[in-house]
């Protein structure tokens, strides 16, 4: 049996993290300009708790903290968009 020849789906993945990470950036930097501010616009999301918004394991000799903290922009959306794109015309 032959394997059906097709796109690589880890492709896709490193794709769609590209474009998460471009867009991100990109709407880091506009967002003190006054026509391009609603790139930066988003929400933010984690896991943890505490004051400072992780989980602290407290061992008496190391202390370890542990987070995720996700935001997601206009501009991130874009860049996944335009990923997904690109990935369909390879």
């Amino acid at each position: 049996m032959s394997r059906e020849i097709g796109k690589n789906s880890w492709a896709l993945l490193l794709l769609i993290l590209a474009g998460v990470v471009i867009g991100g950036f990109l709407g880091y930097l506009a967002r003190d300009i006054s026509w391009l501010s609603w790139l930066n616009y988003g929400q933010e999301f984690g896991i943890g708790s505490g004051t400072n918004g992780y989980f602290s394991l407290n061992l008496g000799v190391i202390v370890i903290h542990f987070g995720l903290s996700i935001r997601i922009t206009i501009a991130s959306i874009i860049g996944v968009l335009i990923s997904i794109l690109i990935y369909r015309k390879i």
